[in-house]
């Protein structure tokens, strides 16, 4: 998760733009920098690795201006250098940016044809080159920004300074969180509350596409529309916090929300953006050797594992065991030696996958973790780690490190199907893709919360709920019904849709609400039959599905809309919809939702 600063101050600012960088570093970076706004235009500063480099930098060449932006940046496109560092610039503007700008490729063919000079390998540079463009049409730096924003896609948050403009500092928010700090003639920028607790505690959060002018005055917050909005003010209490709540009643509201950001940080570092192309460190074995995959993992990680197993048999055609890790680690199971076992866990001190983890090494398997924490135990333990990239995460349920599981998940089995020749180029590019555009859904389905919202009020009230799904869908609908069970304390069971008619519908009268987990895919008219036959019993049909209601060819109580997404990452996305329904369930009930009862965030005992 990169972080941005950015700084209207009184007096200079360099200073204070690294100490607010520190704040940050808990995000992970691989590179920083800042620039500044001072009587000879914009000047900056970068370095590769770690802050204090950039501090030994700023010693020997120190930075004049009294106002500036900085970053902290972990390598989306390009490789980690001062080269591709932030901020990226051109003679007129300067541009901090954390995110993926999805068609960056075709808007950097469009600029070169242009005759830009482009000098790094990022998608950021884009921006500043747009913003450059505008500008010299005559545009002033306001409508400069609003026109270019006009043509990025993706998840993003900006700040911008401009030259000659020493009172103007311009703030963007798509999909990746951004805080605005009101001082006294001061105004500051930042990733989160953190970073701007040592400047002021008065904070004001942008929502979902929209864009703030600020000078030391104040800011002028406008929607995507450009028009006017007002934005509340609010006490932070961030200072001497590693992590807050924001302006979330919850941190795992908070959570939810930052999935389209570390999603796509986490895509970062296992893609190739450029290219659409998978880029995984050196692994212990080579997939094509590999003759079956053992995957073990407990609770939501077990699920993320599930649905990992649809994707590796389907697209690398590689057999997979899924085994919820308390139950593996008493199989006594015979092993190949020289296999492959992979293990989940957000701590990666989870006591019965460890317990696994050291049964595989038992029996000469290859060890593969995927973990959240990279000093943890089953990390230490392993032949290789591939980190989740998530952030911390506060929460007992778990929602980010979830979809960041189910994305290095994705990446690995495509990985896999490379290795094994049974995904082509071309299938890669257009698996890849897709997964690009992930944050971009989450965040449209994070926009509006109000039918979540309304369903608790009726959800609330259930004894018994139901959730159905298909395909991948199916370890979707487990998760949702585990969510709800943990937090707001309903009785909830995940089924196979296609099982329904073996035992569950006896459960359903009109009193069960019944969640349908149902993307149209090629399993869709299938989910259909299956909802009818609720429908003819009189349970309550909720549909979390791309499809019109009218599909469905029965009563439907609530459709949650969500995205037409590829077939292969609608698990990624609708992931969020459930966390919603069990968020919004509980939070109307009244629950403990960060801290639900008998439930702990690390199980370190068997």
């Amino acid at each position: 998760m990169c972080g941005i600063v950015g700084v209207l101050g009184k007096g200079p600012v360099a200073e204070l733009l690294v100490d607010a960088l520190k704040r940050l570093e808990y995000r992970g970076y691989d590179s920083t920098g800042i620039a500044t706004v001072a009587d000879r235009g914009i000047e900056r500063r970068r370095a590769e690795g770690k802050l204090r480099n950039l501090e030994l930098l700023l010693r020997s060449e120190p930075l004049p201006g009294n106002a500036g932006i900085g970053h902290t940046r972990w390598a989306t496109h390009g490789k980690p250098s001062e080269a591709n560092a932030h901020p990226h610039m051109t003679g007129d503007v300067a541009v901090v940016h954390n995110g993926i700008i999805e068609n960056f490729r075709e808007l950097k063919a469009e600029l070169l044809a242009e005759g830009a000079p482009f000098t790094s390998d990022t998608d950021t540079e884009v921006i500043a080159h747009l913003i450059t463009r505008e500008l010299r049409d005559g545009k002033d730096p306001i409508a400069a920004v609003h026109k270019t924003l006009s043509h990025l896609q993706g998840a993003f948050a900006l700040a911008m300074i401009f030259t000659g403009h020493d009172d103007l500092m311009i703030a963007a928010r798509q999909g990746s969180p951004l805080a605005i700090g009101y001082g006294d003639g001061e105004m500051f920028v930042g990733s989160d509350a953190i970073a701007l607790a040592p400047f002021t505690d008065n904070i004001a959060y942008l929502e979902d596409g929209d864009w703030a002018v600020i000078n030391r005055e104040g800011a002028e917050i406008r929607d995507q529309a450009g028009a006017v909005v007002d934005r509340t003010v609010t006490k932070s209490h961030a200072a001497g916090l590693v992590v807050d709540k924001g302006n979330f009643r919850h941190f795992m509201a908070k959570e939810i929300h930052e999935q389209p950001e570390v999603v796509g940080h986490t895509l970062a570092h296992y893609v190739d953006l450029a290219n659409y192309r998978v880029s995984l460190p050196d692994l212990p074995f080579d997939f094509s050797n590999v003759s079956r995959l053992s995957l073990s993992a407990c609770g939501t990680a077990f699920y993320a594992c599930f649905v990992a197993k649809y994707w590796f048999e389907r697209w690398a055609k590689l057999p997979v065991d899924a085994d919820i890790a308390s139950e593996f680690r008493y199989r006594e199971i015979g092993m190949e030696p020289g296999g492959a076992a992979l293990f989940v866990s957000q701590s990666g001190e989870t006591a019965d996958t460890l317990a696994s983890l050291r049964y595989c090494r038992e029996q000469n398997q290859h060890v593969l973790s995927v973990v959240n924490v990279r000093e943890s135990s089953i990390a230490r333990e392993s032949d290789a780690v591939l980190p989740t990239l998530g952030g911390p995460e506060i929460g007992v349920a778990s929602t980010k490190a979830f979809t960041c599981q189910l994305t290095v998940l994705a990446c690995l089995a495509i990985a896999a199907g490379k290795a094994r020749g049974t995904i082509s180029p071309e299938r890669e590019t257009e698996l890849v893709k897709a997964l690009v555009e992930v944050p971009r859904h989450m965040a449209e389905i994070l926009r509006d919360e109000s039918p979540y919202e309304a369903l608790a009020h009726s959800l609330s009230k259930a004894r018994d709920v139901l959730y159905l799904g298909r395909g991948t869908s199916y370890p979707i609908a487990l998760e949702g019904a585990l969510k709800l069970k943990e937090i707001s304390y309903i009785h909830a069971e995940g089924y196979a849709a296609g099982e329904l008619k073996h035992g569950p519908i006896a459960l359903i009268d009109e009193s069960v609400p019944v969640i349908v987990i149902a993307p149209q895919d090629e399993l869709f008219d299938k989910t259909v039959s299956n909802m009818q036959e609720v429908a003819a019993r009189e349970g309550k049909i909720i549909l979390v599905s791309d499809a019109d209601a009218l599909r469905a060819g029965c009563a439907v109580q609530t459709r949650l809309a969500v995205p037409t997404v590829h077939p292969f990452v609608s698990p990624l996305v609708y992931a969020v919809p459930v966390q919603l329904i069990a968020y919004h369930t509980a939070v109307f009930m009244g629950t403990d939702v960060d801290q639900p009862r008998n439930l702990a965030k690390s199980v370190t005992v068997e």
